[in-house]
């Protein structure tokens, strides 16, 4: 999880990613934040994320995100 906050604070610094719950839905990051972390997510993991898991649903909260990567990563 360490990780994944590391990574997402170099994409969009100054967010509350260990508490925010809707930064998706919410809007606190945009479609460029959203191909960078995908891009970053993929890199950082060896993981290839679908478009089935680009949804509020895994992109809502880092929570969420881990989530989804330790899914990837079975």
């Amino acid at each position: 999880m360490e990780k994944l906050l590391e990574v997402l604070k170099e994409v969009k610094p100054g967010v509350d990613f260990e508490n925010a719950t809707n930064l998706l839905s919410g809007k606190v990051i945009d479609s460029i934040d959203m191909t960078t972390i995908l891009t970053e997510l993929e890199d950082a993991f060896d993981i290839e994320i679908d478009m089935e898991y680009i949804t509020p649903e895994y992109f809502d909260s880092a929570q969420k995100m881990w989530e989804m990567i330790q899914e990837l990563m079975d």
